[in-house]
């Protein structure tokens, strides 16, 4: 079997008899267990689910009742509630947590007929941007151990870039599926704010978090997300409206027919992204083929750009210290041994459970939102986060769609930025701006520098995953950039 094969060649493996899903389980698990040493992708496998659940896809395969995911195998980030399987968070706090319920997402996946192969790892609470903050230990990007695979979606990004997973879910706050997808050289579509469902998806910054997915291709990814896209009952934030486009792919194989963009695309090109972009050579090259096809390429201005980066810290900041105000060893989570005091319970089991990273953000946005800083901070924020909005929205009066970078440069050595939180912060310049207008966005890969990944943001107006889609696979036909992949031995290096 291919391991880097679309779930689209999968899908017609399945219903031509060539495998069944338990073989495909059986397979991806194999090469998981081989490469998960090196790659550190994987938080936990979950064999046993995997394979009765392959079973009773062959089952539902054999008598007709298959879906478009019926059998596919995937990974979730371990951010996402899974009944009877661990969710860590990738954090010491929920190191023995098992949840007693199915997030949203997990639930309608499983229940369209998708194998859940195992929990991806990540940075601890979605806290990061290289996947150096978990408590299981740093995950190595498949092209080059020795780099990042981004954050903190990065275990997501590197199961599929090294081909043990065909697809996976992932979270993105502030460019946490985005960047990642660009440093692993894979596809990741950050839906609109409220087109996911976030319950059973464990809180970082709850106005910004928001599901999606890393795959190989526009192609898959559309074949997932409208699997559990849509509205939900059980989160008050979700859009009440489906989207008859969605709902018309979640009942097609192989999503080709629903993927041809319209004509005349108005394609922007923001100018403050460019300014900060040392070397722009693959979104040169990929702006050419967008206006060979009759595109109109037009510059744009998004002029609170540069302040993004502190606007989303304070923002994101005070949610998490309140979203994270939970764990404090007496209901579930980590608990210190032999506390003397309630004080000394909070403050022992909150030290023990929780990484450098999620300590330095609980911190600062406590501080934003305490007596006297307020007004002064978190206020500030949120007026910046509006312009940073309105922006985007008098940018989309005159174009359909922008298209942007999305990292500063190629994935960067582990331990590069870690003694500069401010530093690897400014990886997220990019990714932040879209995520603070909960605009829908996704990268895709354009090219290579030093042999590894780059790749290219298209930022659509709200609700319009459609046109991101769309002619991210009309790209995807026209470049192979989306099937190149590390080869086994540079995986295992």
């Amino acid at each position: 079997m291919d391991p880097f094969a679309e779930i689209t060649r999968l899908r017609r493996g399945l219903d031509d008899g060539e495998f069944s899903s338990r073989e495909l389980a059986e397979f991806y698990l194999s090469r998981s267990r081989q490469l998960n040493p090196q790659i550190n992708g994987y938080i936990n496998l979950s064999e046993d689910r995997a394979l009765a659940q392959a079973a009773a896809a062959d089952a539902r395969i054999a008598a007709g009742e298959a879906g478009p995911v019926t059998g596919i195998p995937l990974a979730h980030k371990d951010i996402f509630c899974t009944r009877g399987i661990p969710t860590t968070c990738a954090s010491r706090m929920l190191a023995s947590f098992v949840p007693p319920y199915d997030a949203t997402v997990v639930e309608r996946l499983e229940g369209a007929g998708a194998v859940t192969l195992g929990k991806a790892n990540l940075d601890e609470f979605a806290m990061g941007s290289s996947n150096e903050n978990s408590y299981f230990g740093a995950v190595s990007n498949p092209w080059d151990t020795s780099r990042v695979p981004g954050g903190s979606s990065g275990g997501s990004a590197a199961t599929v870039a090294a081909g043990m997973a065909p697809i996976a879910t992932g979270t993105d706050t502030g460019g946490s599926i985005r960047q990642p997808a660009a440093f692993c050289g894979v596809c990741g579509l950050k839906p609109t704010y409220g087109r996911v469902s976030r319950y059973g998806m464990v809180a970082f910054a709850s106005s910004l978090d928001q599901g999606g997915v890393l795959g190989r291709s526009a192609a898959d990814i559309a074949m997932l997300l409208a699997q559990f896209a849509g509205p939900d009952p059980k989160d008050a934030t979700s859009h009440p409206e489906s989207d008859p486009w969605l709902n018309a792919l979640r009942e097609m194989p192989d999503p080709e027919q629903a993927l041809t963009p319209s004509d005349g695309l108005r394609v922007g090109l923001p100018k403050e992204y460019f300014a900060h972009l040392a070397e722009a050579g693959h979104l040169d090259e990929a702006s050419k083929l967008f206006e060979s096809w009759g595109c109109t390429l037009t510059e744009v201005s998004l002029p609170h750009t540069d302040a993004a980066i502190p606007a989303y810290y304070v923002i994101a900041g005070a949610e998490a210290s309140t979203n994270l105000s939970r764990y404090d060893g007496v209901r579930y989570g980590h608990r210190c041994s032999d506390p003397v005091s309630l004080e000394d319970l909070y403050q022992r089991s909150r030290t023990e459970g929780f990484g450098a990273e999620v300590k330095r953000r609980i911190l600062t946005g406590t501080y934003a939102l305490s007596v006297g800083y307020f007004d002064a901070y978190y206020l500030q924020a949120q007026k910046i986060r509006r312009l940073i909005q309105n922006d985007f929205l008098t940018a989309f009066e005159s174009v359909d769609m922008i298209l942007a970078p999305t990292a500063p440069g190629v994935a960067f050595a582990k331990d590069d930025l870690t003694a500069d939180p401010v530093a690897m912060y400014q990886q997220d310049l990019f990714t932040i701006p879209a995520s603070l207008a909960g605009l829908p966005a996704m990268s895709v890969p354009c090219g290579v520098q030093d042999n590894l990944p780059l790749g290219m943001q298209l930022i659509a107006p709200h609700f319009a995953e459609r046109t991101l889609l769309a002619w991210s696979h009309r790209f995807q036909q026209a470049t192979d950039w989306h099937t190149r992949h590390p080869t086994l031995s540079e995986a295992a290096t």
